[in-house]
C-alpha cells in the first residue's frame, strides 16, 4: 500500500466514495499479505514525528484485526495470528513495546489496546514470555510516571481480556507484583488508579493467591489503603475493587469484614457520589451472593443434599446501620425526571435497599418504615419522593404478611401524590403503586379501587410521559391480577370501557415515543382485554373494528426516514397483538370482523418486519382457534407467507412463531390443511436438518410435525419414512449431566419427539394405515427405553413417554407384546403413579389396562 496514512485517514471521510475505497484497500492488503499489513501498522503506529491520529488509527486497525464479539469470527482471526511466521509475530510485538515506552501518550495508550489483544492470545501459550516482565520492569524501575501508567494499562486490558483459567501461576504472580507495586500509598494518583483498575480486572484469576492468607492479606491491605487516597477517582476505582472481592471471593471476607464496612459506611456518608456509589454497590454485591446462596441451599435441601456454601448473613447483621445510610442516598436525585439520566447515587441506594429487602425479607420492615411513615408528607419534595421509593423499594422480599398492613395504610397517601406539585414525586407514586398492583395487589382496600382506577385515568392524558408510562404499568398490573377471575362480572367491570377509551387515546399522544409510553399503554390494553369478564364482551366488539381500522391506517403512512420506518412497523406490530387477544376473548363473536382482520393481517406481510410479522402470525393463530374449519378459506393466501415464515431463518424466532401457527392451524382446519403439506412438511423437515438454524426452533417444529400428522390421517403415508428418519436422528442427542442448560434443552427436545410420535400414530390410526408403523416400532420402544433409563429425564418427558406408550398399544395391539413385557415398561409406569400426578396417574392406568388386555391375548 503506498500510502498508509492517508487511506487509514480515508476511512473517516464522510464522503460514503472515499470511505468505502479506503477500507477496500485495508481489506485487500490484509487479504494480499496479513503479516506484512500488520507489520506495517505497527510501523506506523511507532513512526514518531508522524501524525498523532494517523498513528491510532492504525493502533486501533492493527487491534482489530484480532478482536472480535463474535466467538466464530474471534476463533478465525486467532488461527490466523496462530499460523503467521513467528519471525513476523515477533517482530510485530518487538514494535509493540518500544511504543509503549513512546514519548507520546496516545501513542503508548494504543500500543496498549494493541498488546492486550495479542498478550490475550499469547500468554496462555507462553508465546509472549517477554511481556509481562517488560511491564514489570517499566513499573518497578525508575522512569516517568506516563510509561508506568502505560503500563498497568496493559495489565489490566490483558486481564480484562483473559479467560480465568487460561493463565499460569508463575504470570500471575508477576502481574500481581507489578499490579501492587504501582498501587502503594506514595505512587501519584494516576499510577494508583491504573493499578486500581488493573487490579479490579486481574481480580478474576487471583484464587490461589486469595487461598493463600498472608497474600490475601496483603492484597486486602492494599486496597484498603487505597480507599483512603485524595484522589476521588482512586477512591472509587479501589471500592471497585472491593465490590469484585465481594463477589469472587465471598467465602475470604469474615476477616476483613468489620473494616470493609467501616470503609464503606464511611465512603457512603462522605459525601462524594462517585466514590459512594461503589462503596454501595459492594452491600448490592454482597446482597446478590447471599440470595444465591439462599436460593441454592433451598434447592439442594429439596434434594436432600447438604448445602455447598454458606451464609455468614453480612447484610443482616449490618442491617440498623446501614439502612439509614442508604435511605440518605435516595435524597440525591437529579431534580427532573429524565429517561437518559445517568446512573446516579438514589438509583444506587434504591436498587442495593431492593436487594436488601429480598435479602433479610421481614427484617428491613420495622427498620425502614420509621424513615418512611416520618418523610412521605414532608413539605420537601426530596424527602417525599426519597420515602415513597424507600417503600416501593422493599415491597418485594418481605412477607405480605409483614407488608400488607402498610400496603393497606399507602394507597389513599399513594393515590394522593399523583397529583403532587413536583414531577417525580408524581412518577415514583405511579411507580410504586404498579409495585403493588403487581406484588401486593389483596392488599388493596375493596373501597379504594374505584379511587386507585380513577386516580390513574385520571394522569393518563395529562401528566408527563413519565407519569403516564408509569400509570400504564399499573394498571396493567391491576388488570393482571384478575387472571384466575370467574364469573360474568369482575370488580373491573365497571371501569374497563373507560380504562380502554383512554388508553388507546394515550397511545395517540404527540409524545408518545417519551419513556415507551405507546407501547406501555398496549400493554395495558391488551391485559385489561384479556381479563376482562364476560359483561365487557360487547365493549370488545364495539373496540375491535377501531383497532382494524387504525391498522389498516398504516399502510397509508409516510415513511420519509428509519425512524419513521421504524414507527410504523414497531405500531403494526401492536395493533396486531391487539387484535390476537382480542380474538381469543372475543370467541366465536369474533367470527363477523375475520375477513376484515384476516385482509388486514396479510397486508402486514408485505414489507419486511420481523416484529409485526411474529404478532401477525400469533393473531392468524388465534384466528384460526377460534374459526376452526371455516378457516380454510383463508389458506390459498396465508399459505406462502407461512412459508416465508418457516423459512425466515435468519429470524429464528419468526421462524419459531411461524411453525407454532402452522400447528395451530393444522388442528383447526385438519384434513384441509393437506393440498399445503408438501411445501409446509419440506420445510419442516430442511429447518430439522439446518445446522445453521437456532436449536431453539428444532422442538417448535418436532411439534408442529406431530399437528400435521394428527390432521392429515392417513395422508402422512408420504412423509413417514423421511419423518421417522429424522426423529431416529433427533431422538440421539445427548447432553452431559453437568451442563444443566444442556439437559433442559435435550429434554424439551425429546418432549417433542414424543410428541410427533404420538401424532403420527393417532394419525395413522385415524386414517387405518397404522400398520405401517410396525417396521419402526423397534425404533420407538428403543427410543422410550432409553429415556426410562436417563436419569435427568423430567416429568414432562416422562408424561409424554407413558402417553406415547400407551398409543403405540393400543394400536399395535398384540403384535408389540413383547415390547410391553421389557422390564422398562413396569419401571415407567411405576414411576409415573410415583409422581402423585394426577393426570400422569390416570394415563398410568390406561396404558397398564390395554397392555393387561394385550397379555391376554393370543397374537395374530
Amino acid at each position: 500500500m503506498s500510502d498508509l496514512t492517508s487511506t487509514l485517514q480515508a476511512c473517516q471521510n464522510p464522503d460514503p466514495s472515499i470511505r468505502n475505497a479506503a477500507e477496500q484497500a485495508l481489506l485487500a492488503a490484509e487479504q494480499n499479505s496479513l503479516p506484512q499489513f500488520m507489520t506495517a501498522l505497527v510501523q506506523e503506529l511507532g513512526a514518531e514525528g508522524k501524525d498523532i491520529n494517523g498513528r491510532q488509527l492504525a493502533g486501533l486497525h492493527l487491534k482489530n484485526l484480532l478482536a472480535a464479539k463474535d466467538a466464530t469470527i474471534r476463533a478465525a482471526k486467532v488461527q490466523k495470528w496462530r499460523a503467521m511466521d513467528p519471525l513476523a509475530t515477533n517482530q510485530i510485538k518487538g514494535c509493540l513495546l518500544q511504543i509503549l515506552v513512546s514519548a507520546d501518550p496516545t501513542a503508548r495508550h494504543t500500543a496498549a489496546q494493541a498488546s492486550a489483544e495479542i498478550g490475550a492470545l499469547d500468554l496462555p501459550t507462553n508465546a509472549w514470555p517477554e511481556l509481562i516482565p517488560h511491564l514489570l520492569k517499566t513499573v518497578t524501575d525508575p522512569g516517568a510516571d506516563g510509561l508506568k501508567v502505560t503500563a498497568l494499562e496493559t495489565l489490566g486490558f490483558t486481564s480484562e481480556k483473559m479467560d480465568s483459567d487460561e493463565i499460569d501461576q508463575a504470570t500471575i504472580n508477576l502481574m500481581l507484583t507489578a499490579i501492587v507495586d504501582g498501587i502503594r500509598p506514595d505512587r501519584p494518583a494516576d499510577i494508583r488508579l491504573a493499578a486500581a483498575v488493573a487490579l479490579r480486572h486481574s481480580l478474576l484469576f487471583t484464587r490461589s493467591n486469595f487461598e493463600n492468607k498472608p497474600e490475601r492479606d496483603m492484597i486486602m491491605q492494599t486496597i484498603c489503603e487505597a480507599t483512603q487516597c485524595t484522589d476521588m477517582r482512586v477512591r472509587s476505582a479501589s471500592y471497585e475493587c472491593i465490590g469484585q472481592i465481594a463477589y469472587g471471593y465471598y467465602d475470604k471476607l469474615a476477616d476483613y469484614m468489620t473494616t470493609l464496612a467501616q470503609l464503606t459506611f464511611a465512603a457512603v456518608a462522605g459525601g462524594h457520589d462517585e466514590v459512594a456509589m461503589q462503596a454501595v454497590e459492594f452491600w448490592s454485591t454482597l446482597c446478590e451472593e447471599e440470595i444465591d446462596i439462599m436460593d441454592e441451599t433451598a434447592d439442594l435441601t429439596e434434594q436432600g443434599i447438604p448445602p455447598v456454601r454458606l451464609s455468614a448473613h453480612y447484610v443482616a447483621a449490618a442491617l440498623e446501620h446501614l439502612i439509614p445510610l442508604l435511605v440518605q442516598t435516595l435524597t440525591k436525585q437529579d431534580e427532573e425526571v429524565d429517561d437518559d439520566q445517568h446512573w446516579n447515587l438514589a438509583m444506587a441506594g434504591a436498587t442495593c435497599i431492593s436487594l436488601v429487602a429480598n435479602t433479610v425479607e421481614d427484617q428491613v420492615v420495622d427498620v425502614i418504615m420509621p424513615f418512611v411513615l416520618q418523610h412521605i408528607k414532608n413539605a420537601e419534595w426530596r424527602m417525599r419522593e426519597a420515602a415513597t421509593m424507600a417503600f416501593s423499594s422493599i415491597l418485594e422480599g418481605p412477607s405480605t404478611e409483614k407488608i400488607g398492613p402498610y400496603v393497606n395504610q399507602s394507597i389513599p397517601v399513594l393515590i394522593g401524590a399523583l397529583t403532587d406539585p413536583h414531577s417525580l414525586v408524581k412518577d415514583t407514586s405511579a411507580w410504586t403503586l404498579g409495585r403493588i398492583c403487581d406484588l401486593h395487589v389483596r392488599c388493596i382496600p375493596d373501597e379504594a379501587l374505584p379511587r386507585l382506577v380513577e386516580g390513574l385515568a385520571a394522569v393518563l392524558m395529562t401528566e408527563s410521559p413519565n407519569v403516564s408510562s408509569k400509570a400504564c404499568f399499573a394498571l396493567h398490573n391491576l388488570a393482571a391480577a384478575f387472571d384466575s377471575e370467574t364469573g360474568t362480572s369482575n370488580a373491573l367491570s365497571p371501569y374497563v370501557r373507560q380504562l380502554l377509551e383512554t388508553l388507546l387515546q394515550v397511545t395517540e399522544r404527540e409524545d408518545w415515543e417519551e419513556s415507551n409510553l405507546r407501547f406501555s399503554a398496549y400493554e395495558a390494553v391488551n391485559m385489561l382485554i384479556k381479563n376482562s369478564a364476560e359483561d365487557c364482551r360487547p365493549v370488545l366488539v364495539q373496540m375491535l373494528p377501531l383497532i382494524i381500522e387504525r391498522l389498516q391506517a398504516t399502510f397509508a403512512m409516510s415513511v420519509l426516514s428509519n425512524e419513521d420506518k421504524e414507527a410504523k412497523e414497531q405500531l403494526q406490530g401492536l395493533l396486531c397483538g391487539v387484535i390476537q387477544v382480542t380474538t381469543q376473548q372475543l370467541r366465536a363473536d369474533v367470527r363477523p370482523f375475520a375477513n376484515s382482520i384476516m385482509e388486514n393481517l396479510l397486508h402486514v406481510f408485505e414489507s419486511r418486519n420481523a416484529t409485526a410479522h411474529g404478532e401477525a402470525y400469533l393473531a392468524v393463530a388465534a384466528l384460526a382457534n377460534e374459526l376452526e374449519g371455516h378457516f380454510a378459506i383463508y389458506m390459498a393466501h396465508l399459505h406462502p407467507l407461512l412459508l416465508m415464515g418457516l423459512k425466515n431463518s435468519e429470524a429464528y424466532q419468526v421462524c419459531s412463531i411461524a411453525t407454532g401457527v402452522i400447528g395451530d392451524v393444522a388442528r383447526a382446519i385438519e384434513g384441509a390443511i393437506q393440498p399445503y403439506c408438501n411445501e409446509i412438511m419440506t420445510a419442516l423437515l430442511e429447518n430439522l436438518q439446518d445446522p445453521h438454524l437456532n436449536r431453539s426452533v428444532k422442538p417448535d417444529v418436532l411439534s408442529c410435525i406431530g399437528d400435521v400428522a394428527l390432521a392429515i390421517n392417513g395422508g402422512f403415508e408420504h412423509y413417514l419414512q423421511a419423518t421417522l428418519t429424522m426423529l431416529l436422528q433427533a431422538s440421539h442427542t445427548m447432553a452431559p449431566d453437568d451442563d444443566e442448560d444442556l439437559v433442559e434443552y435435550v429434554n424439551g427436545l425429546r418432549e417433542c419427539i414424543l410428541e410427533a410420535y404420538t401424532g403420527i400414530i393417532q394419525g395413522l390410526k385415524d386414517g387405518g394405515k397404522v400398520d405401517l408403523l410396525v417396521p419402526y416400532t423397534e425404533h420407538i420402544i428403543g427410543f422410550l427405553e432409553m429415556l426410562s433409563n436417563d436419569a435427568n429425564h423430567d416429568e414432562a418427558v416422562l408424561r409424554n413417554s407413558i402417553g406415547c406408550l400407551g398409543d403405540l398399544a393400543s394400536s399395535l395391539g398384540p403384535r408389540i407384546r413383547d415390547y410391553v413385557s421389557r422390564p422398562f415398561v413396569q419401571t415407567l409406569l411405576k414411576e409415573g403413579t410415583d409422581t402423585g400426578n394426577p393426570t400422569i396417574i390416570e394415563t398410568v392406568d390406561w396404558v397398564t389396562s390395554i397392555i393387561v388386555q394385550i397379555q391376554s391375548t393370543s397374537g395374530r
